[in-house]
């Protein structure tokens, strides 16, 4: 049976995407909820029917009260055959109605619709830039993943739960009322109008302030994963107290707007408490009034009475499913800041597959800046013949990681345009274009699996053969056979950590190494490749780079201007301009920024620009 109600809905159904998803929260909440449309609707009618049941349990508890008034003797002649068909609808039948609401709603939504946003929602978050998750804090995306659907969840629960079935058993109540005395409906209809201003009063000062709290709760997270992050620097420079100075001032702001969400509450729970008093000494005051006057039975009494204490007791539970499903909304709310942002950075609507054929790479006038007016690239010409080995050389902030960064399209050029073999790269799928780049990075950052998943994320499909003799051409091989982790893995099959935390710098970029010689594309970049390497494994790194770069286009960034001096050019780029362009000897003789830099290194490093001024 379970597994029946479990599997009315697919959460990983296919559906469209969108680049500009709704910002607003109810078409953004409508269109998540498109495969659940059927299983709504008939949980609202299972939340009707039961709730219809509860009333009618109520209304023939005050019929077998007036049956009693009756003679005994004749009671059971008269009445058995009623008592035994209510007796099996309510031992046999009404278990039916609340099995199937709540199966819908507990096994057929719940685990479902949360699994749904949360795929889709990660999904989204995926498609998103490089330059999108860089401003902003991992923690907080992740928290913002993590919360919205469970609170999505809790607003369809308290959807069906609560709203549809109280709605209903309203309802009920006032058709109760009025078939028993339509005079009985007045204080029902007089409480139910201050029940609405009490909710519309509470409702509207929930839903701002629990977002604030969810975002409170945010900061919370983006900061404590932030000094997480950076644990290194925090114990290095020994900022225990300033970490917790910082993570203390969210944590008391989110202590103070949990506090005005909480007051809240405590006012609408006092008022409420009021108010059912006046609820119940109206209608069944009233009820035993008409009765002293002959003008209700015991039985209208009896149902009154038992209808009011029912509404009583669930009053304090509708409001506060109310205040609960409108908290989640302003969860789901905050969370929409994340989910529905737009996507910037997209496929040209007709993007076909990048054909590399030789790796010719050509940039006309392209020029990026990051939105700033200082850094970046001004206008930069080049034309990369296909095979050649080409060296960026330059200060920091010259613009030698932005040409990269726009090769691979991490970001959009503010102007000009990138071809690689007469293919403009904005109009080829960013999927097709960075699996035929390799890329080798300064940060050599590695996932939180085993080495051996790790080397083969650069080629899924190879074998761990291939993926061991990646790592022998990448000097791992040793050390990975003699890694364990805490776990008790072995090998190949230990995972590295946190972003590779667990190895030090040179392992990492190793690893990193051999995941990039597995992937053998045909377009090769270096950024800083042996920047963690020590001497001895460099010298042994740079025979394999250079193996690696056989047939390949390469651009390689280096400070070390040893490790670039045998390119076939080097071009020297200077805030954010190529200002010279030859190879090692040529540029040497031509005594210009880069003979500066060879002659003032020291240990084969460049120096920094404030060096230069000394």
């Amino acid at each position: 049976m379970f597994r029946f109600f479990e599997n009315l809905v697919d959460p990983y159904v296919d559906y469209p995407e969108e680049d500009n998803p709704p910002r607003d929260l109810w078409p953004f909440f409508m269109g998540y909820s498109q495969p659940f449309k059927k299983v709504f609707a008939v949980t609202a009618l299972m939340s009707i029917l039961v709730a219809a049941v509860e009333v009618g349990l109520i209304y023939y508890m005050g019929r077998i009260v007036d049956v009693l008034e009756g003679d005994p003797a004749q009671m059971w002649a008269q009445n058995g055959t009623e008592l035994v068909i209510v007796g099996l609808l309510i031992v046999f039948v009404r278990p039916i109605f609340q099995a199937i609401d709540v199966a819908l709603v507990n096994n057929a939504i719940l685990p479902n619709f949360g699994t749904l946003i949360r795929w889709r929602a990660h999904k989204q978050v995926l498609r998103q830039s490089v330059g999108w998750f860089e401003n902003d804090f991992a923690g907080r995306i992740a928290n913002r993943i993590m919360q919205t659907p469970p609170a999505a969840g809790e607003v369809v629960f308290q959807a069906f739960d609560a709203i549809s079935f109280s709605l209903a058993y309203l309802i009920g109540a006032a058709i109760l009322l009025t078939t028993s005395d339509p005079r009985l409906l007045l204080p029902l209809v007089i409480w139910f109008i201050v029940y609405v201003l009490l909710s519309r009063w509470a409702i509207r000062r929930i839903g701002p302030a629990s977002k604030a709290a969810s975002d409170a709760r945010s900061a919370v997270t983006g900061r404590v994963v932030d000094a997480y992050t950076n644990i290194h620097s925090v114990k290095m420079f020994a900022h225990h107290d300033r970490e917790e100075s910082y993570a203390k001032e969210a944590i008391e702001e989110a202590r103070r707007t949990f506090q005005v969400e909480q007051r809240i509450f405590t006012t609408m729970d006092f008022s409420l408490v009021l108010l059912n008093g006046l609820l119940i000494v109206g209608v069944v005051g009233w009820a035993l009034s008409l009765w002293v006057q002959g003008e209700a039975s015991v039985g209208t009494v009896a149902a009154a009475a038992t209808l009011t204490l029912r509404l009583n007791s669930m009053t304090a539970w509708i409001m506060w499913a109310l205040s609960a499903f409108f908290r989640q909304l302003g969860v789901v709310s905050e969370g929409m800041e994340t989910i529905a942002q737009p996507i910037t950075l997209v496929d040209a609507p007709e993007a076909k597959p990048l054909e590399l054929v030789e790796g010719r790479i050509e940039m006309q006038g392209l020029t990026h800046h990051y939105g700033r007016t200082l850094g970046g690239l001004n206008a930069i010409d080049l034309v990369i013949e296909p095979g050649q080995k080409i060296g960026l050389v330059g200060r920091s902030g010259a613009g030698k990681s932005t040409l990269l960064k726009l090769l691979l399209r991490f970001y959009d050029a503010d102007a000009g345009l990138i071809r690689i073999d007469g293919q403009d790269v904005t109009q080829v799928t960013q999927d097709s274009l960075r699996r035929q780049i390799g890329m080798v990075q300064q940060d050599s950052a590695l996932l939180h699996r085993s080495v051996l998943e790790n080397i083969r994320y650069g080629r899924p499909d190879a074998t761990e053969d291939e993926a061991i003799a990646a790592a022998k051409q990448a000097e791992a091989h040793e050390f990975i056979e003699g890694l364990q982790d805490p776990e008790g893995n072995l090998g190949y099959g230990s995972r590295v950590g946190e972003r590779g935390v667990k190895l030090s710098g040179g392992q990492r970029q190793r690893i990193t190494l051999a995941r990039v010689i597995l992937k053998d594309a045909p377009i090769l970049l270096l950024d800083e490749a042996t920047s963690a390497l020590d001497s001895e494994v460099e010298a042994a790194i740079q025979k394999t780079l250079y193996g690696m770069m056989e047939g390949k286009t390469v651009i390689a960034i280096a400070h070390r201007l040893s490790t670039i001096a045998r390119m076939d050019r080097i071009l020297v780029l200077d805030d954010g301009r190529i200002v010279e362009d030859g190879d090692h000897h040529a540029l040497l003789s031509a005594g210009g920024l880069y003979a500066q830099f060879w002659a003032r290194q020291s240990g084969g490093f460049l120096k920094t620009e404030e060096e230069d001024t000394l």
